[in-house]
């Protein structure tokens, strides 16, 4: 496919955009506050620093991986100074709480997470009667920090949450596609209703994504399951903490 690249120049930000047509996807490279003297960085704009972004609100592009992790430590366990196993993958299937710090410092945890094998993507929260713009707004800060620890040399798998159907296609914006992605069940299984919309939107990102490994951090619907056999979908499955501690999702 012809790749046509368009330059395109903001006389309001003095900044140099390159939009790269992929597909009829807009992949765009921003330099953001790049001549901005003096402006304190309050947007954390170095999260996204040479990043490419897809769509129009511009989500911050996630380069795909074929590492698959081995074990899983949370990032509240990661931190610890007694943890000594290096030999796994952070995770942030967790209380938003305990990693927002990762958000407002995120410079703070890079050289702790080099140590480790790699990280999968903060899950920052998704409900469905949060504005909208908030449940978008997550997904990007998600995606920002990818793109940030990625230039820092850390491998990351892009973590996949959404809330309803307004959200799906926003969930699969700067996601890798054909590659390895990763999903959290925790309290979307018990209810009918959640458990619907899970389902319903595993199937839309397996539409667009078309991954070849999933990572789920949680129980397995039997939708799930089946979509991932039929599909040959390679299934890497994690009991949550809370499955291990209650014998259930």
């Amino acid at each position: 496919m012809t790749l046509k690249i368009e330059k395109l120049f903001d006389p309001n930000f003095k900044n140099l955009n390159l939009i790269e047509i992929k597909g009829g996807v807009a992949m765009s490279t921003i330099k953001l506050q790049s001549n901005r003297a003096g402006c304190k960085d309050v947007f954390k704009a170095f999260l996204v620093k040479n990043a490419k972004y897809e769509g129009e609100l511009e989500i911050p592009v996630i380069k795909g991986i074929k590492d698959v992790p081995n074990k899983l430590i949370s990032f509240i366990d990661a931190m610890k100074n007694s943890t000594k196993d290096f030999n796994q993958w952070v995770h942030f299937y967790i209380d938003d709480f305990h990693f927002e710090k990762i958000w407002n410092r995120p410079k703070v945890f890079i050289k702790k997470l080099k140590k480790f094998n790699g990280v999968i993507l903060p899950d920052f929260s998704i409900y469905r009667d949060m504005p909208l713009v908030m449940q978008h707004w997550n997904i990007y800060r998600s995606r920002a920090i990818g793109n940030y620890l990625q230039s820092n040399g850390i491998k990351v798998i892009t973590n996949i949450r959404y809330g309803d159907e307004r959200t799906y296609e926003c969930a699969c914006l700067g996601a890798p596609h054909k590659s390895i992605i990763a999903i959290g069940t925790n309290g979307t299984i018990q209810n009918k209703i959640d458990r619907n919309f899970l389902d319903e939107g595993f199937d839309y990102i397996v539409k667009i994504l078309d991954p070849k490994v999933i990572v789920i951090y949680g129980g397995i619907t039997k939708h799930i399951q089946k979509v991932c056999d039929d599909k040959k979908i390679r299934i890497v499955n994690f009991r949550s903490e809370q499955y291990k501690r209650y014998g259930g999702n």
